[in-house]
């Protein structure tokens, strides 16, 4: 067939990738017993989903592009469970504040308490309180005490907290 009766669209152009969350180079992947079942659950659902492209013969060009897509995100996946590094929480001090700790943090000043829990990368969800171990207030919180008052920077303006309570799963 003749150039000109095949569309410009038809080359298809590599899918992008999305990165997973950033862990910082030379960082090791610490992950929570939960934090490593949710990956390997994404994984399943990961390789139940390109399964199912791999049957799906209705328009090879898609089926070549989303297979792309599926192989690619799942090597990045691979790559993030393989450098993974449990650390149980029940095993961390339970009266310093580690990787694996729920902290209760009392503003100086205002009284008013939020409780966050430090945990990996992947399992990050700041509406649900839970912040990666790599963030600027888990770091400044990292080794902190029960009653100790930490500072961090909050936007332009530092913010003094008190350890209220540390707690660590039993998982």
């Amino acid at each position: 067939m003749s150039r000109g009766f095949t569309k410009e669209d038809d080359a298809q152009t590599p899918p992008i990738i999305p990165p997973r969350a950033a862990l910082p180079p030379g960082t090791p992947n610490y992950v929570t017993p939960a934090g490593l079942a949710l990956l390997r659950s994404e994984l399943a659902i990961l390789e139940a989903e390109r399964t199912q492209a791999e049957a799906n013969h209705d328009n090879d060009t898609d089926r070549t592009h989303r297979l792309s897509l599926y192989n690619g995100r799942l090597a990045l996946l691979l790559e993030r469970i393989g450098s993974a590094r449990v650390v149980e929480p029940a095993g961390q001090p339970p009266k310093e504040v580690r990787f694996g700790a729920t902290v209760t943090l009392r503003t100086s000043g205002t009284g008013a308490e939020r409780t966050l829990a430090i945990v990996g990368v992947d399992e990050a969800e700041i509406a649900s309180g839970k912040v990666a171990f790599v963030a600027p207030i888990a770091r400044a919180l990292q080794g902190a005490r029960l009653g100790q008052t930490v500072s961090f920077k909050l936007g332009p303006k530092e913010e003094l907290v008190e350890v209220a309570d540390i707690r660590y799963a039993d998982s």
